[in-house]
């Protein structure tokens, strides 16, 4: 099964995806994706695969991202290997922009979306500690995401407003259950 965590940014996704990947790390059968992005390797933010613009231009055109989209100037990409770990009956956790859900949906068949929320207040500040937007682009953040609203059967909720052991253990359940 694909597990894909969303959520706007800042909400904490990458901080549940850690703390999931290191708690299950055992587990043969849980594979975490690392995403090709054009964004260089030091400036911050998750483990990734940096990539320049016309590589990944290259690699899409090629057929070698089993998703890929764009988003805040970047371009990021799901690699099409996640297809044979899905083929071996593996459950693959990626975190992806919410604007590929239904293309994932529709091509890859039974998904999960775990859908990452906290409260505007904290999101705010998770952004302002973080560093890299401004207070418009803050406040347009916050926009879009109580704009957005995820629906489907297949969608889990987390609310990721309490202390960090619960939101994994919330996310480790969604990858599991």
């Amino acid at each position: 099964m694909l597990i894909l965590v969303v959520g706007p940014s800042g909400v904490g996704k990458d901080t549940l995806m850690d703390g999931a990947r290191l708690a299950l790390a055992d587990d043969s059968e849980v594979v975490f994706v690392r995403r090709d992005i054009t964004r260089p390797a030091e400036a911050g933010g998750e483990d990734h695969q940096p990539i320049s613009e016309a590589e990944f231009l290259r690699r899409e055109q090629a057929g070698d991202y089993t998703l890929s989209w764009r988003a805040h100037g970047l371009c990021y990409g799901v690699p099409a290997d996640i297809l044979q770990d899905l083929a071996m009956g593996r459950r693959v956790v990626a975190n992806v922009s919410r604007g590929v859900i239904d293309e994932a949906r529709r091509r890859l068949g039974a998904v999960r979306i775990v859908s990452v929320s906290a409260d505007p207040d904290q999101l705010a500040e998770r952004l302002r500690q973080r560093g890299r937007e401004s207070e418009i682009e803050i406040a347009d953040r916050i926009a879009r995401a109580q704009a957005y609203a995820i629906a489907g059967r297949d969608v889990v909720e987390l609310r990721n407003d309490s202390d960090r052991e619960s939101g994994i253990a919330a996310l480790i359940a969604a990858i599991c259950d």
